[in-house]
């Protein structure tokens, strides 16, 4: 939206930032809408269909292209033919309308494919009343409610928008390297964790180098630069620090360092190990066996789309949840291919879609107030694991 807004320049006014803003926010509302309709009717995973890797792929280098537009290596237009016919249909401004609406749409299909707590809740709520009519106007309150920031954030980009200069190269440039990161962020869901810390910390570094991170300081430098410069050299640190957090086999993105000093004992551990199913029939075996032991069962769902189910497993290699999960059978129900045999195993259960964490006691029955739905912390997952006892 901000990207939207900001290419007009300083043609913009506070209330076409405004309506933009409200178009945006009105076309992601109706996309939950038809999302809380379909819940109503058929309660399904919609937005996994979203998920299939030629999707991310196509979508993750559309972002590419759009980024190296920022930069200046090329322009993206339409010929001046196809320009001339648009404008004797219809106005300039009613297409920048209907551009910001697709965005808000794509948005809402592409930018949430791992469902958050919130919203898991509202789908699984919609999906077992089978109303459509109540699906729709919940997730499009809901939409609206979450849209609201950005109507103010909009609408205040374009009130403050300063006079066109030299700032305007830098805006685009960093709006550039925003779309590089949305591209990587899509990504994740299909490539392993160690290529993805790779592209992380070659954006890092490349941005580095373009705030002059490396450059000495002059006296004729003004505060900002300095300012500049020093964020600059600090997303350089960051990017070697990934750069050796993956040569080093380090899997967790936001402490590339953790566990890798061999001079002290280690938090982190490597991922415990789980028992694969996909299927209800699968994990009643599992729990059979694990009712024959007298353990607990822990069961994950998981996709390899879904972002918080690889943040997840950071958590279940913290040492600490890592003696408590050791008392426990740990079964993973992988959902990545969407398959009927995986669909039945989340209607079973009630869910819409992963990451989730079910417990069940030796009695083979599940304890749901102990659900765990979206992610957790190590700290956070441990409490609930020692409520759980």
């Amino acid at each position: 939206l901000s990207g939207i807004i900001i290419g007009h320049g300083e043609k913009i006014t506070t209330r076409h930032a405004f309506l933009i803003s409200v178009v945006y926010v009105l076309a992601t509302a109706v996309t939950y809408t038809f999302f809380g309709v379909l819940a109503g009717l058929f309660g399904g995973n919609i937005q996994a269909l979203f998920q299939n890797p030629w999707v991310l792929t196509t979508f993750s280098a559309l972002f590419v292209a759009l980024s190296l537009s920022m930069f200046g290596f090329y322009e993206l237009q339409l010929p001046s033919s196809v320009q001339s016919r648009l404008s004797e249909l219809s106005h300039k401004q009613k297409h920048t309308y209907i551009g910001t609406a697709i965005m808000g749409v794509l948005s809402a299909l592409i930018v949430g494919p791992c469902i958050a707590a919130p919203l898991a809740g509202a789908l699984i709520y919609i999906g077992q009343t089978g109303d459509a009519l109540l699906g729709g106007l919940a997730l499009f309150s809901m939409g609206i409610g979450s849209g609201i920031p950005l109507i103010i954030i909009g609408t205040s980009a374009g009130k403050l928008m300063p006079k066109a200069g030299p700032w305007m190269y830098a805006i685009k440039a960093f709006f550039g390297v925003s779309l590089l990161g949305v591209a990587i962020w899509l990504m994740e869901r299909i490539l392993p964790v160690e290529v993805t810390m790779l592209l992380w910390a070659l954006l890092l570094i490349c941005s580095s180098v373009y705030m002059h991170a490396t450059d000495p300081l002059k006296e004729e430098h003004t505060g900002w630069h300095k300012l500049w410069k020093g964020v600059g050299q600090l997303l350089l640190v960051t990017g070697v620090l990934m750069v050796i957090g993956a040569a080093s086999g380090n899997k967790d993105i936001f402490q590339p360092l953790r566990g890798s000093s061999s001079g002290s004992t280690s938090t982190a551990q490597s991922s415990p190990s789980f028992t694969t199913i996909h299927s209800l029939d699968a994990l009643n075996q599992q729990i059979e066996i694990a009712s024959k032991q007298n353990r607990w069962v822990m069961l994950d769902f998981y996709a390899d789309w879904c972002i918080s189910c690889k943040e997840i497993e950071a958590t279940f290699r913290d040492a600490n949840v890592q003696r408590h999960l050791a008392k426990m059978s740990l079964i993973k129900a992988d959902v990545t291919d969407n398959s009927e045999e995986e669909k039945a195993l989340l209607s079973q259960f009630g869910l819409v879609g992963p990451p989730a964490i079910l417990f069940f006691a030796p009695d083979k029955l599940e304890r749901k107030p102990f659900r765990v739905i979206g992610y957790k912390t190590a700290e956070q997952f441990l409490a609930h694991l020692e409520k759980l006892q």
